[in-house]
């Protein structure tokens, strides 16, 4: 892998780590902070993934984006359509007033990430 790759997939791996630390946190937990951090995992892994492949990306937060970036030569991956329209919504749902995740929620959200996160790893080559 590229250094920028193995980069993104450091950065990635740091969001899977708070947002894990929320979902399990006994006292004060912050539901609101593991949905988002779920979703910056999967940014950042679909990024690292694009930056494998030489696919120049913008500046989004938009996952079904960074998706149709990838689907010439991730087919497979448009499945998970629905999951990433999912975490994009969790992730900009509850950083403003107005809604907050429960638990099932961020774990919810936790479960979509952990599918995406394997799904890259893979095709990058790296363990799950």
């Amino acid at each position: 892998m590229n250094p920028l790759t193995v980069e993104w997939v450091e950065k990635a791996e740091g969001d899977l780590t708070t947002a894990l630390r929320e979902l399990r946190a006994r006292k004060s937990p912050n539901y609101d902070a593991a949905c988002f951090h779920a979703q910056q995992c999967v940014e950042k892994y679909l990024k690292a993934r694009l930056q494998e492949a030489g696919i120049a990306f913008s500046k989004t937060h938009n996952l079904t984006f960074l998706l149709d970036l990838l689907l010439p030569i991730e087919s497979g991956w448009d499945i998970s359509r629905q999951k990433l329209l999912a975490l994009t919504a969790f992730a900009v749902a509850y950083r403003y007033p107005g809604a907050s995740a429960d638990k099932d929620t961020a774990r919810q959200a936790l479960n979509f990430c952990k599918e995406v996160r394997e799904a890259v790893r893979s095709s990058l080559g790296l363990s799950p």
